[in-house]
């Protein structure tokens, strides 16, 4: 069976050594930001929202042309002030002021407001990987944290789909994210359990 999708950054399946934890968040379904909320105050920080061209490791799985007018979106979340996922979010730019024209009047909303209301919307499974130079969410990963960290970082990726179109929504889980707030909740758990 072929793990890869349309590009080899990412996977169908979890990559290899993860732990039950990263599995688990990483295969997620709903929303992102209620679960974030389970673990302390979310707040969302814009980083860019812009037209751009489309980059040949999103193309396929949006169906469109690399190189074709997107519109993006790229936040970043923290959780209790720390800052745990940086997300980037694209559709064609015909799409950005049709069916999605939503996106583009979020502000500081998270994209779920947008997405679990409307029966008309699809999602795709998800895919994973390991963060690299050559994806896109390295770029957004690159404006939060510098330098951008050795250890490989974990993201995922989902299309939404309504009325053929695509909305590409990529999310990167920070260091902090496994190695701070993840343990503190386990704590607070176990606080609240005793």
């Amino acid at each position: 069976m072929n793990t890869y999708t349309d590009t080899p950054n990412w996977l169908i399946a979890s990559p290899p050594k993860l732990n039950r934890i990263q599995k688990q968040w990483l295969f997620r379904p709903g929303a992102l930001t209620s679960g974030l909320r389970q673990l302390g105050n979310v707040e969302i920080k814009i980083l860019k929202e812009c037209i751009q061209s489309l980059p040949f490791d999103e193309a396929g799985t949006c169906r469109q042309y690399t190189s074709s007018p997107v519109w993006v979106r790229e936040i970043l979340m923290s959780i209790n002030g720390i800052p745990a996922v940086a997300a980037r979010s694209l559709t064609p730019l015909k799409a950005s002021h049709g069916v999605w024209q939503g996106i583009r009047k979020l502000r500081t909303r998270p994209l779920a407001d947008i997405l679990y209301n409307d029966r008309a919307i699809t999602r795709s499974n998800f895919e994973c990987g390991l963060v690299k130079r050559t994806m896109p969410i390295y770029h957004t990963l690159a404006q939060v944290l510098r330098p951008v960290p050795i250890k490989p970082t974990l993201a995922r990726r989902s299309t939404f789909w309504k009325d053929g179109q695509p909305l590409l929504v990529t999310e990167c889980f920070l260091p902090a994210f496994w190695n701070e707030i993840i343990p503190a909740a386990s704590q607070n758990k176990k606080q609240n359990v005793a």
